[in-house]
């Protein structure tokens, strides 16, 4: 049967997209309100703001997890979705980027803060399209998201820069610029506080990705039976 051929069994475009499709107008409506409503700063004033900026890429996330890959390929979104990812990216994030450089104030930090995400849902749209499972999907952009919220950036910025300034070397008692973490642990964290809240959130990114499905599901159940 070639790629792009329906079967005849097939749901029609709407039944079998209709997750994808609401999730996918709420992410791209809650994007534009973080985006357009919310300031662009490096502090971070509430965990309640922090966890709200997160709800657009929960929502795309669902969206592509629920993409019907067979209706994907007949309508040759393959060939249309990612070159438009890579042009995102490419002619929106670098340009503006490359333009605030230079420019003080928090914008460029604000804009790697949306790209990354970005590319994280760009990499899990590419693997549902090329016939992707829906859990891989969500286990994708799961165990990604918490590496972008590890901290594994900001310790990889003090290991493998050449650092001459005094503020940055050695590595720093405490961490008074790591926003993401002080939001969540309610205060600036110590070197030490810093390592082991990575460590945790890297083990939970691969428990994502190799723990089996089968025993989640058989937590669930269990879970579920208990009183």
């Amino acid at each position: 049967m070639p790629v792009d051929a329906l079967p005849e069994h097939r749901a029609p475009f709407l039944r079998a997209n209709a997750v994808t499709l609401v999730a996918g107008t709420t992410g791209l409506a809650l994007a534009a309100i973080v985006w357009l409503r919310l300031p662009h700063e490096h502090t971070i004033e509430s965990l309640w703001i922090f966890l709200f900026k997160l709800l657009p890429f929960v929502a795309m996330s669902v969206a592509i997890a629920w993409l019907d890959p067979a209706w994907a390929r007949w309508l040759r979104l393959p060939m249309i979705l990612i070159p438009l990812c890579f042009l995102i990216f490419y002619a929106v994030f670098i340009p503006r980027m490359f333009f605030v450089a230079g420019e003080p104030g928090s914008e460029y930090y604000y804009l790697v803060l949306t790209l990354v995400p970005f590319i994280i849902l760009s990499i899990a749209l590419a693997y549902r399209l090329g016939g992707g499972s829906r859990s891989g999907t969500l286990r994708l952009c799961g165990a990604l998201i918490i590496f972008q919220l590890s901290g594994l950036e900001d310790l990889a910025f003090l290991v493998i820069n050449p650092h001459t300034d005094p503020a940055w070397t050695p590595i720093p008692e405490v961490w008074h610029w790591a926003e993401h973490i002080r939001v969540r642990i309610g205060h600036y964290p110590t070197k030490n506080e810093a390592y082991i809240f990575i460590a945790v959130h890297v083990v939970a990114a691969i428990a994502v990705l190799a723990v089996p499905g089968r025993a989640v599901r058989s937590l669930t159940r269990r879970l579920r039976r208990s009183p």
